[in-house]
């Protein structure tokens, strides 16, 4: 069979003549030769087979630049490169769909507009990190300000502290960003995001460190909290204490499916075994969350040095004694190496108040 026109070679390979053109531009589906006087683009039809792969990876969303490197590999290698796409494009549309879910919520309950101007409020905060009494450095990072609260706990091992400050460095310029409170969810996300990435940035040849994160964007009563890991968020309100997050490890996933119960989990040895991390897998899965904050609200972040060490009935008569934050969060710490502190201790207190 000779060489095929381009309307020819279009319909036999499922693409249209621009899309050729366009590919050909690109370097994805050259012709196979060029008409000298008229230029018309002619085909070979063993050309075909890569063209139709070509449609097909186009028609699951694969960028160009990706295709042109999925169309150079071997067929098994190929097979793997669209799997691992494919996981991406699952897990991004989960988390917007997880995002979608929570806007909705929030919009249909009035929340475009429940910031109250009549009802201003400002938060009182406090941040305290410390070694620990066995570990011989401190892979734990906390930020506190007006707007942003964060905690991030390092994996332990090289690179640990480094992950942890370079995913606090990520979120902090949000303290600087006044957003109104429709756009707190995508700014903190897109934030995560790009911790994650630069967490990643620090692998080396044989390792990735990884760092959990979990953070709180104000903008007037409205907050947004993103948490990857094993770093809490509790709230204290009206004399409860309210855990705001779940633990991604191991052991929680073992108790949500019935396997473990939670004296159990408690005492297992791979309690600290993380499912979730920033810089593990191949991409950031975040739980997402709106809440409004009131005047008398307590906010308490910390990572698992204090959460795993002190029992929650002594977290929560500290967190509720009247203290102010900075002599709070030193309580806190107190009690951990009290305990014995075989971890690093990272917490952070935000108490919400009425101006």
């Amino acid at each position: 069979m000779g060489l095929m026109t381009i309307g020819v070679f279009a319909q036999a390979a499922g693409l249209t003549p621009k899309a050729l053109r366009l590919y050909d531009q690109v370097g994805l589906v050259p012709p196979a030769a060029v008409d000298a006087e008229s230029g018309y683009r002619l085909y070979d039809p063993a050309q075909v087979p890569s063209a139709r792969l070509v449609a097909q990876l186009r028609g699951i969303g694969m960028p160009l630049a990706t295709i042109r490197v999925v169309c150079g590999l071997d067929p098994a290698a190929a097979a793997e490169a669209v799997t691992a796409y494919w996981r991406r494009v699952t897990a991004d549309t989960a988390a917007r769909a997880r995002l979608a879910t929570i806007l909705v919520d929030h919009l249909s309950e009035g929340g475009a507009t429940m910031s109250d101007p009549s009802a201003t409020i400002a938060v009182r905060y406090a941040a305290r990190c410390d070694t620990g009494l066995v570990r011989d450095s401190n892979e734990d990072a906390a930020y506190a300000s007006d707007r942003l609260l964060v905690v991030a706990d390092g994996i332990r091992g090289p690179g640990g502290a480094a992950a942890s400050a370079a995913a606090i460095d990520a979120l902090t310029p949000l303290a600087l960003v006044d957003a109104p409170p429709v756009d707190l969810l995508t700014m903190l996300a897109a934030a995560v995001a790009d911790a994650d990435r630069s967490v990643r940035g620090l692998a080396t040849d044989d390792h990735q460190p990884g760092t959990t994160v979990t953070a709180v964007l104000r903008s007037g009563s409205q907050l947004a909290l993103a948490h990857v890991g094993d770093t809490r968020a509790y709230l204290l309100r009206d004399g409860e204490l309210s855990l705001l997050t779940q633990d991604h490890t191991w052991v929680q996933a073992q108790v949500d499916q019935g396997r473990l119960d939670r004296d159990e989990a408690a005492a297992h040895p791979q309690r600290a075994l993380l499912v979730r991390a920033l810089g593990a897998g191949t991409q950031v899965e975040v739980d997402l969350a709106l809440r409004t904050a009131r005047p008398g609200d307590r906010y308490l972040l910390c990572s698992d040095g204090l959460s795993a060490v002190v029992d929650r009935a002594a977290v929560w008569s500290t967190v509720a004694a009247p203290t102010p934050p900075a002599e709070t969060v030193r309580a806190l710490v107190e009690l951990a190496l009290a305990q014995g502190a075989p971890d690093n201790i990272a917490c952070v207190i935000a108490d919400v108040v009425a101006v």
